[in-house]
């Protein structure tokens, strides 16, 4: 099952969004009409809120009275805490619930409104945001929800902040045309990463990567792999010691694959095993290829192994490196990362060695092609080993 997060601000065409996801074949659950439902008539909710704020939260069809409720509840913290306290749970409950029913193959579609203001994203396979700018949303609030403008700009003021969503977001959607324009983007999205990514998580495989290119910097790379530590986090819990961006997406200004790598480090590798079922069951299948790194001169081979992960989701190529804390393959990776971000010359000295390698590989694809740039980078790698700890002893 894929877990993917809907979100975006008042008028931006959110619910249009899940609209053609569901025609599209996306399971739906909507955060706010459960919010409603679990508060509904007759409801344990309903009944929970009367006895902690009143009967006079009640409409005179015995329906929950919202502005009643909002002048009661969000007086001060201690009845907000007390309303949270109630709708939270239940709230958290009947997802659970609706989560359990769908298929096992479902791409589940959760619309959360408030998903980057609660920090929700870490949770999803994939956070999908909708945009528009200000203009456009305010327009559409004032013609289809009879919202005046300064009451439009005054909510959109009080959500997160379009930087923030950006941040937040996998994919953007942008919703500032018409429904048709928007619906070819949901079609390539349902198509091209949805449906294969559901696929490949639930046979726990990689998605398929194409030739070894270098690109140009990518200046959201940083923000990319945030996303992903904060998935790992969750996955690994207090198993992972720290989780850190390394590889040459982690230096700024450098080219590089446009792959990610990411490495969590562990106890042993006994903690490594032990992750191997979470991490599959999150999108992250590991592969038995490289499970030991290249020895550098001079070290002990027994302490250069590693589990490695890689990334189910056909949009975002990603490595994910488990390492023992205190091994030297664990302490290299970190270092050479700082030392490439410190030295320029260091750094024209490694895209120089980069672009031998794409080109020892040019043509090649799969393992083939890893293999074909990992034959040029290795030997080098060897040279610098001692330059790069040096660096590192250097106050």
């Amino acid at each position: 099952m894929l877990r993917i997060g809907l979100t975006g601000g008042m008028g931006a065409g959110k619910s249009t969004a899940a609209r053609l996801l569901v025609e599209r074949g996306a399971v739906l659950i909507d955060s706010d009409v459960i919010a409603r439902e679990v508060v509904a008539p007759g409801t344990e909710g309903l009944a929970a809120l009367v006895e902690a704020f009143g009967s006079g939260i009640l409409a005179a069809d015995g329906s929950l009275d919202r502005p009643a409720l909002a002048a009661r509840a969000f007086a001060d913290d201690e009845a907000r805490t007390t309303l949270n306290g109630i709708v939270h749970p239940l709230v958290g409950r009947r997802t659970s619930e609706l989560f359990a029913a769908a298929p096992a193959d479902a791409v589940v579609v959760q619309d959360i409104p408030l998903l980057v203001e609660n920090g929700l994203g870490a949770m999803m396979n994939l956070v999908v945001v909708v945009v528009a700018d200000v203009e456009t949303r305010v327009h559409r609030l004032e013609q289809f929800r009879d919202i005046s403008r300064e009451d439009a700009l005054a909510r959109i003021k009080a959500q997160a902040t379009d930087d923030q969503r950006r941040a937040a977001a996998d994919v953007l959607l942008d919703n500032a045309g018409d429904t048709a324009g928007l619906e070819l983007q949901v079609d390539a999205l349902w198509e091209h990463r949805l449906v294969p990514f559901e696929r490949n998580l639930r046979d726990r495989i990689r998605a398929p990567r194409g030739e070894v290119q270098l690109v140009g910097p990518d200046p959201t790379w940083a923000e990319q792999a945030q996303r992903l530590i904060a998935r790992l986090a969750v996955v690994c819990g207090a198993e992972a010691r720290r989780i850190d961006h390394i590889g040459s997406t982690a230096v700024p200004g450098l080219p590089a694959k446009d792959v990610l790598d990411i490495q969590v480090t562990v106890a042993d590798l006994a903690a490594a095993d032990g992750l191997r079922e979470s991490l599959e069951a999150a999108g992250f299948p590991r592969i038995e290829e490289y499970t030991t790194d290249d020895p550098k001169p001079g070290t002990d081979p027994a302490v250069w192994g590693k589990r490695i992960h890689v990334n189910a989701d056909p949009g975002r190529a990603a490595n994910v490196h488990v390492r023992v804390d205190g091994w030297p393959n664990q302490q290299w990776a970190l270092a050479f990362r700082d030392w490439l971000r410190a030295d320029p010359a260091a750094r024209e000295e490694y895209l120089a060695v980069k672009q031998k390698a794409e080109t020892a590989a040019a043509g090649l694809t799969g393992e083939s092609a890893v293999q074909a740039y990992l034959d040029v980078k290795t030997p080098w790698f060897d040279e610098v080993y001692p330059r790069v700890l040096a660096s590192r002893e250097r106050p």
